[in-house]
């Protein structure tokens, strides 16, 4: 059993729902709804226990870097999936703002998730898995207009997250999924080079990788957990063994 609690961080536009079926039903998963990555790490630290493993995925992710830079004292281990620890392009904030003005003029939340379905699974899940388009469609409806501005106004206030890495002295898991083109595995690879000891998995699946593989993920998860998130697990980690 895991000595801290595990807190699991959505990407953008998805919910708790993401993580259903991992086999993670204990996780704390707090919404992210704050509109900029400091206002939202402060407010995790005001309100998650003092010590706890951080996961997140995308987005969720971007935060859980940015908290373990502010306060690496209350974070315990680090799981990073399907993420990007480099600053916005330009290219990405013309998209987020593209996306502020569509809701602004009343387009939803779950239209704008319909609109990247194959970006978020790719298009032979899309093509096989009918219900697992209908769980991304139905996190988008979800978090609804007001809370997806907040995210990307969110993003618009990323940072080149990799100085920070480097100080990261916490087991680390990094999870991509081999067909995300969002953010591909090589986006993984150069994050877990910055973090000493890190972990590094693929698995077959795109951008929104706990849907498509509950299983194997959650047991990613578990493992990570169980055999380095103990007093033995964190001697060990440290001592580089």
């Amino acid at each position: 059993m895991s000595a801290v609690p595990l807190v699991l961080l959505a990407g953008m536009n998805c919910t708790a729902d993401l993580w259903a079926g991992c086999g993670l039903d204990d996780a704390l998963t707090p919404e992210l709804t704050e509109e900029s990555i400091d206002a939202q790490v402060e407010h995790l630290l005001d309100t998650l226990p003092p010590m706890f493993a951080l996961g997140g995925l995308s987005l969720g992710a971007i935060v859980a870097m940015a908290l373990i830079a502010r306060a690496p004292s209350r974070v315990a281990g680090l799981c990073l999936v399907s993420t990007n620890a480099k600053a916005p392009t330009d290219e990405q904030r013309r998209s987020w703002r593209g996306w502020i003005d569509r809701l602004d003029r009343g387009e939803s939340a779950r239209s704008l998730q319909e609109s990247i379905i194959d970006a978020l699974l790719t298009p032979r899940t899309v093509a096989d898995r009918p219900d697992l388009v209908a769980r991304t469609a139905a996190m988008g409806e979800s978090t609804g207009a007001e809370t997806l501005r907040a995210q990307l106004l969110m993003q618009e206030t990323r940072t080149d997250q990799r100085p920070g890495l480097r100080a990261v002295r916490v087991p680390t898991l990094v999870v991509s999924g081999a067909h995300d083109t969002v953010c591909p595995p090589s986006f993984h690879v150069e994050i877990a080079n910055e973090v000493r000891g890190a972990r590094v998995v693929s698995l077959d699946a795109g951008h929104l990788l706990p849907l498509v593989q509950p299983a194997a993920f959650g047991a990613l998860v578990r493992s990570w957990r169980d055999r380095r998130l103990t007093p033995a697990g964190s001697a060990a980690y440290a001592s580089g063994s």
